[in-house]
């Protein structure tokens, strides 16, 4: 750090929160000030574009378009890094770290495949690496994780973070809308990308759930370790006979502990009506942690945008300033310390929702008790209407607690049966009766 009362800062991306960055770090000097006792200044921004027009009004000569001109700069303390992807940005904080720089960052895919890698080299060079808007935009749930739960045993996190399905599954909720029409809505208003695929395919709450797990068990989990399925399959249909079933249709990441042994998935779940998460519309975020100490807690709010995420950055930036006034930069960190060990397919338990299209004949009911019956699974409600098509019925089910064994050996029998003519779809059902 220089010897001055001002930090510099090395903005790497000009996007929406890079503006919204700019935008926070200008307006609110003082309220900055007085919370770090430093003025803080933006020096130099990296862009693509140097002569672009901005919604933010910046002096050209702070604008580069070369890395170099901010790693290299001797009198920039902190690097912000909001311009995403995986390169350049990971080799940019590496040199960054080394070079001594503290770092903040949104980027959540580079965290969740490399975040190991980044605060091993922040810790060998004493350095800050706080990315709190990389999970849930404006919610500060990496911060509770690690200093609101630091005395505290987390067991489980269950967590709508990913805007742009909510959005979605609350559309096909509300309005009745198809999975497309509800999808182009989310375009048209900006929630979604032309190529919403990282969303709908779950991959994106997918990186999200691996930062939480790897944060929350204190043990590294990598992005192919959480399995995930996303909502593109779901129907109108699925909503409408959740809701008849007293429960909601969300994208959900769980991330589970018991007895040192853990599960991290993202997946189409049933919620009970009544449930905390159910009530999460449109393209809000919300996280729901439980501690052994401190029980059931609840984190709401934004989860996207110029304006939430870009707040995240900014605070964690004020938290990088007092490290450095207290002289505690890098002490913070602390790498994965539990080893890593996987539940089997018998140690995964929950509820399961099961829709089958089956012939209309006397005996089919009874054919699929025995099957569950005889793989030890118990069902909890049964409910049964005709088709449209001649002779033909459908069967919903959602079955008492069993495990992922149990359930593939219920799916293939189920499947084997020539009365059953389609396993329509089968979906997780969480959070109690």
């Amino acid at each position: 750090m220089q010897n001055s009362d001002v930090v510099r800062v090395g903005l790497m991306g000009l996007g929406t929160v890079g503006c919204g960055v700019v935008r926070l770090v200008e307006e609110h000097q003082d309220d900055l000030y007085n919370q770090t006792g430093q003025r803080i200044e933006i020096r130099k921004v990296l862009v693509q574009d140097l002569d672009k027009k901005r919604p933010v009004p910046l002096e050209k000569s702070m604008l580069t378009d070369d890395p170099r001109a901010i790693l290299e700069d001797e009198e920039i303390d902190v690097i912000v890094e909001v311009m995403g992807g995986i390169e350049p940005a990971r080799e940019c904080i590496r040199q960054a770290l080394e070079k001594g720089k503290h770092v903040v960052t949104a980027n959540k895919d580079l965290m969740a495949l490399h975040g190991a890698e980044l605060l091993s080299v922040a810790e060998r060079h004493g350095c800050d690496v706080f990315y709190e808007a990389s999970v849930a935009g404006g919610i500060p749930i990496l911060r509770a994780l690690v200093e609101g739960f630091s005395s505290d045993r987390i067991t489980q996190m269950i967590g709508i973070v990913n805007g742009t399905t909510n959005y979605i599954l609350t559309e096909m909720d509300r309005r009745g809308a198809g999975f497309e029409d509800a999808l182009t809505q989310a375009q048209a208003l900006g929630y979604a990308e032309s190529d919403p695929t990282s969303d709908v395919d779950g991959l994106d709450a997918a990186r999200k759930m691996a930062i939480l797990a790897t944060l929350g068990f204190h043990m590294e989990m990598p992005l192919e370790d959480v399995e995930v399925q996303g909502i593109a399959d779901i129907t109108t249909e699925d909503v409408q006979f959740a809701e008849q079933l007293g429960y909601r249709m969300k994208l959900v990441g769980i991330a589970r502990s018991d007895d040192g042994k853990v599960e991290v998935s993202v997946q189409p779940a049933l919620l009970p009506q009544n449930h905390p998460l159910s009530s999460v519309d449109g393209v809000y975020n919300a996280v729901y942690v439980h501690g052994e100490a401190v029980g059931e807690t609840m984190f709401y709010g934004p989860g996207a945008g110029d304006m939430p995420t870009a707040t995240a950055v900014v605070s964690d930036l004020v938290t990088v300033v007092k490290n450095m006034r207290l002289g505690i930069n890098g002490s913070g960190i602390v790498a994965p310390y539990r080893e890593k060990v996987l539940k089997t397919p018998r140690e995964i338990h929950s509820k399961t929702f099961l829709r089958l299209h089956v012939s209309d004949e006397a005996g089919v009911l009874a054919q699929l008790t025995r099957i569950f019956a005889d793989a030890g699974v118990s069902l909890e409600k049964v409910l049964q209407v005709p088709r449209s098509r001649e002779k033909e019925a459908e069967i919903i089910l959602v079955t008492h607690t069993a495990s992922r064994h149990q359930l593939r050996q219920v799916l293939a029998n189920v499947e084997a049966l020539e009365s059953v003519l389609t396993i329509q779809s089968h979906y997780r059902v969480e959070g109690g009766c």
